[in-house]
């Protein structure tokens, strides 16, 4: 008989009333803050837009609806390391289907690849060529949502891809690709790193390799790619508070998260924006709030700035999609750090949420970077 400690569990999302009803109650006594007249967007996400959210999210949003569809796929947890772990399952109708586990970031859960759970799973009914399905593997980072609160330190991006080459090996993959975005995209390169003899190729839709200070390293860069390395500065100087404030003390702002629904809406909205729908917003949000995880999630990055990073490139076959209304990776770097990149593609469409707003392009991407192997 399989050890507990290994043992692979059904999971099933069935939130108490009770919390729906301490949401609501929450929501309908919200204090808003107060905003000068005029500002928009400049000081952070505005009032305006945080205020028909919740509207929506009080008198639109349906939660039993999404836990339904969520609920709709066959979903497991175990223990890894010390640490639940919460996943999907998907496998495809196809038996000799490629194992994928795909990696999402903060402030998304898996709810952020649902768009592409069928066309990558089974593409014989989408259209799609079957030699290219995938079983799919979804788990949620240690720290975010249905994974629970992390108890302990040190689950940075090395430590998860370790749990993620372990969920791989008790699932019964032995060889296996991996995808990922935002955390994802840091967390999947890892575990080519970690274990190269059963990972096939790493696909990501952010390369995040950057500027480290060495001479004459900004010589010779393309005029696009020295355009990249400004909006890099100019991101972390304008935009990059949720890191910094999340690599440096995150249990500041965690108190606040878990007391207040409308302000883990709001924290969550400065990379939301627009680009996504209200009913993806509130889905994540809504895990995040749910399981109390806005401190355990908050945390990865804390973990992850504090880590021993290796020094040595990764060496597995890697892919790149490039989103337009992205992070822009920058080729010269990311080839120092990665030195099997056999694939780089940039689109002139999508965000940093391409599996929701460009999950065509996407899944195309992901099954010719495989298909490619």
């Amino acid at each position: 008989m399989e050890n507990n400690s290994t043992e692979i569990r059904p999971f099933r999302i069935e939130i108490p009333e009770a919390d729906l009803d301490d949401l609501r109650y929450r929501l309908d006594r919200t204090r808003f803050t107060g905003e000068l007249p005029g500002v928009g967007s400049d000081y952070g996400v505005s009032l305006e837009y945080v205020q028909k959210l919740v509207d929506y999210w009080k008198d639109g949003y349906d939660w039993r609806a999404w836990e339904a569809k969520l609920n709709s796929y066959p979903q497991f947890s175990t223990e890894i390391d010390g640490q639940h772990i919460h996943f999907l399952h998907v496998r495809s109708p196809e038996p000799d289907a490629t194992p994928l586990i795909l990696t999402h970031g903060w402030p998304t859960t898996p709810a952020e690849y649902l768009d592409v759970i069928g066309p990558l799973s089974d593409p014989r009914a989408h259209g799609g060529n079957p030699a290219d399905a995938f079983h799919l593997v979804i788990p949620s980072l240690p720290g975010f949502g249905f994974s629970g609160p992390t108890t302990e330190r040190g689950w940075n991006r090395y430590r998860t891809a370790k749990a993620w080459a372990e969920l791989m090996r008790r699932l019964g993959y032995d060889s296996y690709g991996a995808h990922g975005n935002d955390g994802g995209s840091l967390v999947s390169p890892e575990i080519g790193r970690f274990d190269p003899e059963h990972v096939t190729g790493v696909h990501v839709t952010q390369i995040f390799s950057f500027p480290n200070g060495t001479p004459g390293e900004l010589d010779g860069l393309s005029e696009e790619d020295t355009g990249r390395v400004k909006f890099l500065q100019w991101f972390y100087e304008n935009q990059g508070a949720y890191d910094k404030l999340q690599s440096q003390a995150p249990q500041n702002l965690a108190h606040a998260l878990a007391d207040s629904p409308v302000g883990q809406l709001a924290w969550s909205c400065q990379l939301f924006g627009d680009a996504v729908s209200r009913d993806y917003i509130l889905t994540n949000v809504m895990t995040y709030w749910l399981t109390n995880t806005a401190a355990s999630s908050a945390r990865f990055y804390y973990e992850d700035a504090h880590a021993e990073a290796p020094t040595e490139p990764t060496t597995v076959p890697t892919g790149l999609a490039n989103f337009a209304f992205d992070f822009q990776s920058i080729r010269p770097f990311a080839e120092r750090d990665h030195h099997n990149i056999v694939s780089w593609h940039t689109y002139d469409t999508g965000s940093h949420f391409a599996a929701h707003d460009a999950p065509d392009l996407l899944v195309d991407d992901i099954r010719g970077f495989f298909r490619s192997l």
